[in-house]
């Protein structure tokens, strides 16, 4: 019987190639190292204040804040090359009791009304007639 070996036939050696991929910071500290994550940061914050995002206000007694998070994303073009360097600041909503930080939830959901009126102004610019 003759075996691979004894023919002098091997697998190939495979060697994990080393790509250098950059990596999402998983914290706001290992985010802060880098300049280009330090920018889309700034960025962020900048769009939050520009939008009058929140107001400060005093927090009443026994209550916390609610804390926030940095997320970090790598958007890409569809060829695999950096396109951009996101940073989204969120707010830990999940410390929220009902009753005391919220009275109501909402949910952005189109209106019956709403959805037929736009769908009425498309067939009045329309050329096509029922």
């Amino acid at each position: 019987m003759q075996t691979r070996s004894k023919s002098g036939i091997s697998k190939p050696k495979l060697y994990s190639s080393i790509l250098l991929v950059e990596s999402e910071p998983k914290s706001a500290r290992q985010a802060l190292k880098d300049p280009k994550w330090l920018a889309a940061m700034q960025q962020e914050y900048n769009a939050l204040i520009n939008n009058n995002t929140w107001t400060l206000v005093n927090l009443p007694q026994n209550r916390k804040a609610i804390g926030c998070k940095w997320v970090f994303r790598i958007k890409e073009n569809p060829d695999g090359t950096v396109n951009r360097y996101k940073a989204r600041l969120v707010a830990k909503g999940f410390h929220q009791q009902p009753g005391f930080d919220f009275n109501e939830t909402f949910s952005p959901v189109n209106h019956k009304a709403d959805s037929h009126f736009g769908y009425y102004k498309q067939l009045g610019n329309s050329s096509i007639r029922c």
